[in-house]
């Protein structure tokens, strides 16, 4: 019986930042769904991944990391193969 493979998930938190920015592009350019963390906020600036924003497997969840309860729903919920 041939298994089904899945699309590694990978969950980034500060996707917007430098490193975040270019961690998502590099998991996107190696076949991961991607799920990026980022705070709700007025000053909410995409400008590191406005190039990829629009790719299909990237999901953006909004979140506070001093929130535990944020990363664990997520982990949770999407089982990634890295955080």
């Amino acid at each position: 019986m041939a298994s089904l493979s899945r699309r590694r998930v990978a969950i980034i938190t500060g996707i917007t930042g430098q490193d975040g920015s270019y961690l998502a592009e590099l998991l996107l350019s190696k076949g991961y769904d991607v799920h990026g963390v980022i705070r709700r906020s007025s000053s909410f600036n995409t400008g590191r991944i406005d190039h990829i924003y629009r790719n299909e497997h990237l999901t953006l969840h909004y979140g506070d990391m001093t929130d535990g309860t944020v990363l664990h729903h997520l982990i949770a919920q999407l089982k990634p193969d890295e955080v």
